[in-house]
């Protein structure tokens, strides 16, 4: 390679469950570019460049962060009065919530997605208890399947197959939910996972993750579950970012320029309690 951009979301950003200790990013060959920017949604990005001959490129990134679970969120509030509250946002809510109401083409609004929402969000429900029954349903429905899809996979494919990775089921999340009004973020990060009974915990392992965050009004705020593990709220979920799609919050993207040859990718994510 002769030359290299690359754009990346890989530094954790601040929430009200999770404090941001340290982040240290290291890149080799040293960028000649290097730029920290935050995106239109809040989320740290670096951007850097190698203009010069390269046979490899590595991104490693240490984060620390001190993470709390939620408490469990309930309220009498329905899903329709939220829709409601969503449809009729001005000024700095319309901001907030609106470009999480329109689909996306990774989340079209599809006529298959009745199947999930319809038996989901009766009338009166809560939105809360809404919430919690799409995070159950697809948790029931959907079969995870490693090899089933990729980012290219369309949603009509995961919905006609019921299968996929988490990345899928995040994008069933949210195009269900902005298609009946309730605005819903595509959430990007990283999940600890637990050793069989007896084994030891495999270092590099663990795994980039997505999940969804539903809208809960001006007073209830955004709530997280995770449809491909059935939780809700999240459990040893560190958070990078949120965007629409996968698009806007991909780990790590960009272009090579050099002649041609072969190339792979590997990646490896550990995740581990610091106590």
């Amino acid at each position: 390679m002769s030359d290299g951009f690359t754009t990346a979301h890989l530094s954790p950003r601040p929430t009200n469950w999770q404090q941001v200790v340290s982040v240290d990013l290291r890149i080799d060959p040293e960028p000649d570019e290097l730029e920290h920017t935050l995106d239109q949604f809040g989320n740290a990005v670096t951007q850097f460049a190698v203009h010069r001959p390269h046979t490899s490129l590595v991104v490693d990134s240490t984060i620390v962060v001190d993470v709390e679970v939620p408490p469990f969120f309930d309220t009498d509030v329905t899903w329709e009065s939220i829709a409601a509250e969503a449809a009729a946002a001005e000024g700095w809510l319309a901001t907030e919530v609106g470009p999480y109401l329109a689909h996306t083409p990774q989340t079209p609004a599809l006529p298959e997605l009745a199947t999930l929402t319809v038996p989901v969000f009766t009338p009166g429900r809560t939105i809360a208890d809404a919430i919690s029954g799409l995070c159950q349903r697809i948790y029931d429905e959907f079969q995870y399947d490693a090899g089933f899809s990729d980012v290219t996979t369309p949603l009509a494919t995961v919905l006609a197959e019921r299968r996929g990775v988490c990345q899928d089921f995040a994008h069933v999340s949210v195009a269900a939910l902005r298609s009946v009004g309730v605005p819903a973020r595509y959430v990007s990060g990283y999940i600890e996972t637990e050793p069989l009974p007896g084994e030891p915990k495999l270092v590099g392992v663990d795994a980039s993750h997505a999940w969804c965050s539903a809208w809960a009004g001006a007073s209830g705020g955004w709530v997280d579950f995770d449809p491909t593990n059935n939780q809700m709220p999240p459990l040893r979920h560190p958070t990078v970012g949120w965007g629409r799609d996968f698009d806007d919050i991909t780990p790590v993207r960009g272009v090579v320029i050099g002649p041609s040859g072969s190339q792979s990718l590997v990646v490896a994510v550990d995740v581990t309690a610091i106590d």
